[in-house]
């Protein structure tokens, strides 16, 4: 028996680690957005991380994209919203937060997005949510409150949130509402719809990068500055993506979905680390109170149905079966 299971087990292996690395690439988006301003401005790295994510891509996946216009082509308004959404803002937003804001509480609050995706599946949709799962959205928000409110309650009272704070809880707040609409996207293969969303996020990028331009904000990447471009544009937007696709589609898309629950953690350490931060007991609790209540929220949910897919059982935390 003990013989049997180890060889169940074993061809998982490769997904545990590439969704941890996953984790740690987004954790080290968050820091990234913290060290950046001086070094690029937020347009421009955005634009800039998705011209290298095309350019890296493009080569292996133009021709399957070429192939599949035909059925992506009348989607195409939907993709371009998706990538200008799920990508394009939620990146403009989070670099913006990072001149205001610390690099933990950008972690802390990205690793909130699976309750907000619970959140709006429930309004959108009309997704059963369990006890447990209502225990853990109210455990993240204390915790993203605590994070915003850096400890200091009274901010509550007097709405005086930091700038950054309410920005990158707009950016995560609109990568839940992409995150529900994916399972809507074009019946094509996982690559070749990152492909068509990443062309998506660059054309998204230049209107803001314009504006930026026009209104003298624009700073060119220095040597630092190149360096973040290039990690971001190979880490977050490019090597994360299609190591996440693969741990999907080695252990199912629910078993996948918790290794988010790193990113908190690894952005943690990283910003105490490289950035030097502090970290302290308000910090902590926060930090506390975001993991546990997304493990509520992901651990404690309606089972699925007896014939249900994979995919279907998913939906059920993600959204309804389309």
């Amino acid at each position: 028996m003990t013989t049997g299971r180890a060889r169940r087990a074993s061809p998982a292996a490769p997904a545990y680690l590439l969704l941890t690395v996953t984790a740690l690439l987004w954790a080290g988006n968050a820091v990234t957005s913290r060290w950046a301003p001086g070094h690029v401005s937020p347009q421009v790295i955005t634009t800039l991380r998705w011209a290298v994510a095309c350019l890296v891509l493009m080569p292996f996946a133009a021709r399957r994209l070429a192939a599949a216009w035909p059925l992506l082509r009348p989607h195409w308004l939907r993709i371009l919203l998706m990538g200008g959404l799920g990508y394009t803002a939620f990146n403009c937003l989070f670099y913006a937060a990072g001149v205001h804001t610390g690099a933990i509480n950008l972690a802390l609050f990205q690793g909130a997005i699976p309750v907000l995706v619970i959140v709006l599946n429930r309004v959108a949709y009309r997704v059963p949510v369990t006890p447990g799962q209502v225990l853990g959205v109210a455990l993240t928000l204390v915790g993203a409150g605590l994070a915003a409110t850096h400890g200091d309650l009274s901010v509550l009272t007097t709405l005086a949130f930091n700038r950054g704070d309410v920005l990158v809880f707009g950016a995560c707040l609109l990568y839940a509402g992409y995150t529900i609409f994916l399972p809507t996207r074009p019946k094509v293969p996982a690559l070749v719809f990152f492909a068509a969303m990443a062309v998506a996020a660059f054309v998204t990028s230049l209107p803001p990068l314009a504006v930026e331009w026009a209104t003298g904000h624009a700073v060119w990447p220095n040597r630092e500055g190149w360096l973040m471009v290039a990690f971001v544009g190979l880490g977050p937007s490019l090597l994360a993506q299609l190591f996440f696709m693969r741990g999907v589609e080695i252990i199912g898309p629910n078993r996948a979905g918790l290794f988010v629950n790193l990113v908190p953690i690894f952005g943690a350490i990283l910003a105490v680390l490289l950035v030097g931060e502090p970290f302290g007991a308000t910090e902590g609790v926060a930090l506390a109170l975001v993991l546990a209540g997304i493990a509520c929220a992901e651990r404690l949910k309606p089972a699925p149905a007896a014939k249900a897919t994979p995919e279907a059982a998913y939906s059920q935390t993600r959204t309804r079966r389309m």
